[in-house]
């Protein structure tokens, strides 16, 4: 995706320069310059440092050996919530059993299943998968939470090969498959992910399941050339088969779902779609939906206030078919809308997308400028196969920074049974619109080393002010990287509940402001790679010991207005109540 606009006269990347005001003239620099960005003297001194087998999570992905086939390689994703409301986030992980050649009770048989890991609030975890009920077998993908039926406790949704499905937290530490009775069940294929977002405003969390091929086995001996002009299997390339439309689901208040993608004009019936994200793109309080494509054009759905959607279409500029997987969303350049960093695959680079909804006047006009290079986040990625991804300010300087965990689909010369290995990678925001430093190599060992990265999840799951990463490692183990020495900075974490609105708040937009700054949030956004984040929000506030305001726009369309908050400390926030002060649980 090159631009999302429906404006007459295209816009170029030099334009950028000229209608986006405040861009400090050193960001114009020749293209060598802009390629090639050293890490700098005033770096931060953070490390990442993966405790997952310290910490109790043994996760595995996958059992046995692949067989060449595009469904055993795409997953799978990870979800943070906190399905016990005891302050402290829990991870639920989606997994594939094994190779297509398994049969159903081999499936069963796997010990790659999902997996829900508890905090215990000591830096520990223990696995409660079979106490809990969700221990699911097969060919999971997207996992994502949230409160579809209002009673107060997270839900969860597993977006999968075969049937997708939806588990009812009960309150108690179990679970109780609701498919069925939900009206999901009946939609069978290969799905990739779920994101909740309540599209209609009326409380109700809605559903939007992206869809990706009609798969079918092929024969072993057949290859074709991949965009990396190499020859793979047939059975790895989602070229050689046919795009599966997306589904939308209306939450009817009542525990049920109706599809209504036809009518709601979503479905995106050409797609291979592989990541999707409700927000609030151009800033009217309805939440828009953007949906990542693999092998076609992204997608851009504008809510038209009325259960329908405009699909923002560029007479201007043609925009390129290409490999797109996960949705970084963060107003980067702190112009209060919101800006969009997709991955992509080998050779194609991932994109960055400043957006102007804030710079150009005119009530219908949508527009987002290519800044990829000009931010540094090109060159780097040209050679990487990314997949999930997200902005925070990892350093609590109030500046967002970048991750991507890569992993190529493409089996290795010397054995075909096991997939090439990449590095993950992590930019660090120089500042205000001077771009970002690929500091991958200053992070630690465990960053930089190479594995077949899928999912990524963000949350600060110690409660000790800095955001941390669970990446889904495809064929091994589950990786927990533990953020050290982000949090040498001051930091406000921000919980949402709503009353009104939804209960899970997703949809609500923050905006906090500190000296001659603010910055926004907006609930569940982000969707990384077939993963959910935290649904608790982050800043950083940098050397600030006083926020001036935090405004919260819930989705009921009231609004609330705080000052005088603590730093350095969660705050629980309740629509229509004073917010609540915790303690950092340490």
């Amino acid at each position: 995706m090159r631009m999302i606009t429906i404006a007459v006269i295209f816009i170029g990347v030099t334009t950028f320069f000229v209608i986006k005001p405040g861009i400090a003239p050193h960001v114009i620099r020749s293209t060598a310059q802009r390629l090639h960005r050293l890490i700098l003297n005033d770096q931060p001194n953070i490390e990442f440092k993966n405790v997952a087998a310290k910490v109790g999570i043994d996760f595995k992905h996958f059992n046995g050996t692949r067989t060449n086939q595009i469904p055993e390689d795409m997953g799978s994703g990870a979800a943070w919530l906190d399905y016990d409301k005891d302050g402290w986030q829990d991870l639920f992980v989606s997994n594939i059993s094994g190779p297509l050649t398994l049969s159903k009770e081999e499936v069963q048989q796997s010990p790659a299943h999902s997996r829900l890991y508890h905090n215990n609030g000591d830096g520990s975890f223990t696995d409660v998968t079979e106490k809990a009920g969700v221990a699911w077998h097969g060919y999971g993908m997207g996992v994502s939470a949230g409160d579809y039926n209002n009673d107060g406790w997270p839900d969860l949704f597993l977006a999968n090969r075969g049937h997708n499905v939806l588990y009812k937290n009960n309150g108690d530490g179990t679970f109780t498959d609701r498919t069925k009775d939900a009206g999901l069940y009946d939609f069978e294929g290969f799905w990739s992910d779920g994101r909740w977002g309540d599209y209609d405003r009326d409380g109700n969390l809605d559903l939007y399941v992206t869809g990706y091929v009609k798969y079918q086995k092929m024969s072993g001996g057949d290859f074709k050339l991949s965009r990396a002009n190499r020859l793979v299997p047939v059975m790895l390339s989602p070229e050689a088969f046919h795009a599966v439309p997306n589904l939308l689901f209306h939450n009817n208040g009542d525990g049920t779902f109706t599809e209504n993608s036809l009518k709601a004009e979503v479905m995106n019936t050409g797609g291979r779609s592989l990541s999707s994200s409700w927000c609030d793109y151009n800033n009217d309080r309805w939440p828009d939906l953007l949906i990542a494509n693999d092998v076609g054009q992204n997608k851009l759905y504008i809510n038209r206030k009325n259960g329908t959607f405009l699909d923002v279409k560029s007479p201007s500029y043609k925009m390129q078919s290409r490999g797109s997987m996960g949705i970084a969303v963060g107003d980067v350049d702190e112009d209060l809308d919101m800006d969009v960093y997709i991955t992509n695959w080998f050779n194609e680079k991932n994109d960055f997308f400043i957006n102007q909804t804030n710079r150009i006047s005119g009530e219908q006009l949508y527009h987002f400028i290519d800044a990829t290079d000009p931010y540094g986040v090109g060159k780097p990625s040209i050679k990487m196969i990314a997949w999930g991804t997200g902005f925070y300010d990892f350093d609590n300087d109030t500046q967002l920074d970048l991750f991507i965990t890569n992993g190529s689909t493409n089996p290795q010369e010397q054995d075909s049974t096991k997939l090439v290995t990449m590095p993950n990678q992590f930019y660090w925001n120089k500042g205000f619109n001077k771009g970002f430093t690929d500091m991958t190599a200053a992070c630690g060992n465990d960053l930089s080393k190479k594995i077949v990265g899928r999912g990524a999840a963000f949350a600060d799951y110690d409660n000790d002010g800095d955001v941390d990463i669970f990446v889904v490692n495809h064929g091994g183990k589950g990786i927990l990287f533990q953020n050290n020495g982000g949090n040498k900075k001051n930091w406000l974490e921000v919980a949402l509940e709503g009353t009104q609105s939804n209960r899970s708040a997703i949809g609500a937009r923050l905006r906090l402001s500190i000296g001659d700054h603010t910055y926004i949030r907006e609930i569940g956004a982000q969707s990384s790679y077939l993963s959910q984040n935290s649904l608790t929000e982050h800043f950083g506030l940098g050397d600030y010991q006083n926020i001036d305001s935090l405004v919260v726009q819930w989705p009921s369309g009231s609004t609330q207005q705080f000052t005088d908050l603590p730093v350095n400390k969660i705050i629980n926030i309740k629509e229509g109540e004073k917010p609540i002060s915790m303690n950092n649980y340490q």
